[in-house]
């Protein structure tokens, strides 16, 4: 039963807390605009006009109002948690005390394979949407330095998705604090830019637009929603953060829901004027929205969006690869990785070696490996960790109701069980061979445990010694 140790609550607060624990730097405004930073990139950008095109037509807000209450339903449930546990590791430090050492770490090692995996592909995105930009100026890389190894395309390592990889972690490296205001900015900048389209495109919106409304019915809304989903879920990288928060019980849900609801009025609102200037069959274009301002001859607002893009697409990776370090730093601590990528700087507190590793993982990802087709093991791995967690809060209210609980989930029979039904559904929808992949990498983890994290555990080294 050692396999399931559980690490107790305050055993995890202590550590948080202690020597080893990570410098508390930021407040409810960082926290919004980490999540919003994590969620507003290439949703916004490229995912409405796609799912307008060939799913949902107008449609498409309805889209993501449903989308977003599925989402909101698992945020409840890592709200809940992260005021009651503020330390890094967000699923996988909640599972630990939920689940045990053994559930926690198939977690951990679910949530490497996704933010390493988002890393590497927002990686590849920023480099495409990069060059586009350069185009623009008569400027060309070498095409044997502008993609991922592909020999029969003549592309052999990708530079400027190194560039952006290395640029983000001197920026992490320099501290949480110094990290976070630079977020803020990148942030508020893309808001701007996307409150500039909604204000220029609002006076191009012919209502004619939205008729038919639903041209492929109710079930293209559905599968819109279904697709839409997957452009919330970065909200889960906030929870990252609980460790390095001021007055984490207070500040974690107002960050995490009120990120969640930023992003859906503004998905909303693209959406609404999106599909108001344009057809929705036109906009099954790589850049709708800056396509809808061409559209209408407002060339210089699209110069505009193209830069909100380019920052949308950087803050997404941005956390993307926080949240890397911190998930690194939390598995470690605990000795179920070496205890020394762990180690913090004295002065800032930051987790160098965390920083490192993500940057090596995400370097060799993004640089040399065409990451299409494992894109959809970001997304199952993301639902897989709402599933748990979801369970883990009703769970918990069960066989601990004298916690305090600083947030609750209302109706904690209800939405919890609404998370695990959406996050299922969607889960059982993806391709057979991202289930084979997603498998493979749970048996590699497992027999790493086995081998290594079980041995090295620090909670089953203090168990061990207090049984002596």
């Amino acid at each position: 039963m050692s396999l399931f140790r559980k690490k107790p609550m305050d055993y995890t607060i202590r550590q948080a807390s202690g020597k080893n624990g990570l410098q508390k730097a930021m407040g409810a405004f960082d926290l919004t605009m980490l999540g919003v930073g994590a969620v507003i990139g290439t949703g916004i950008f490229v995912m409405t006009g796609i799912v307008a095109a060939n799913a949902a037509g107008p449609a498409i807000i309805l889209s993501f109002v449903l989308s977003g209450i599925a989402c909101a339903f698992a945020a409840l449930c890592y709200a809940e948690f992260a005021s009651m546990i503020p330390a890094s590791g967000s699923a996988y430090t909640y599972s630990y005390t939920v689940f045990g050492e053994l559930f926690a770490w198939i977690l951990g090692w679910d949530l490497i394979l996704e933010y390493g995996l988002a890393c590497s592909v927002v990686a590849s995105g920023w480099s495409a949407y990069f060059q586009e930009l350069m185009k623009g100026f008569g400027l060309h890389l070498p095409t044997a330095i502008s993609a991922a190894f592909n020999p029969g395309n003549g592309t052999y390592v990708d530079v400027m998705a190194t560039v952006i990889v290395l640029l983000l972690s001197a920026i992490l490296l320099s501290g949480v604090k110094e990290s976070s205001r630079i977020n803020d900015i990148m942030v508020l900048i893309k808001i701007g830019v996307i409150l500039l389209f909604i204000v220029v495109g609002v006076f191009y919106v012919r209502p004619s637009n939205w008729s038919p409304f639903m041209p492929y019915g109710f079930g293209g809304v559905i599968k819109g929603a279904a697709t839409a989903f997957l452009a919330y879920i970065g909200f889960d990288a906030v929870s990252s953060a609980s460790e390095e928060v001021r007055r984490p019980q207070r500040d974690m849900p107002i960050g995490i829901l009120t990120s969640l609801g930023i992003c859906m009025v503004l998905y909303i609102a693209v959406s609404v004027v999106l599909t108001g200037m344009v057809p929705y069959k036109n906009l099954n274009v790589g850049d709708p929205v800056a396509f809808a301002l061409r559209f209408v001859h407002q060339n210089w607002v699209a110069g505009f969006v193209s830069l909100g893009a380019i920052l949308g697409i950087t803050t997404v990776l941005f956390v993307m690869m926080y949240g890397q370090t911190r998930l690194f730093f939390a598995i470690s601590r605990d000795g179920l990785l070496p205890t020394s990528i762990a180690k913090l700087t004295k002065k800032s507190k930051t987790p160098i070696y965390s920083i490192i590793l993500t940057w090596i993982m995400a370097t060799v990802f993004s640089a040399l490996i065409p990451l299409d087709e494992l894109a959809q093991l970001t997304n199952i791995g993301t639902l897989f960790a709402f599933i748990v967690v979801s369970i883990g809060v009703v769970v918990l209210r069960v066989k601990r109701p004298d916690i305090k609980r600083n947030f609750k989930v209302p109706f904690v029979y209800v939405i919890p069980f609404l998370a695990v039904l959406s996050c299922g559904f969607l889960m059982i929808n993806l391709e057979a061979q991202t289930w084979i992949r997603f498998l493979i990498w749970f048996g590699i983890g497992l027999v790493i445990y086995l081998v290594y994290g079980y041995r090295h555990s620090v909670l089953g080294q203090s168990n061990n010694q207090q049984n002596e």
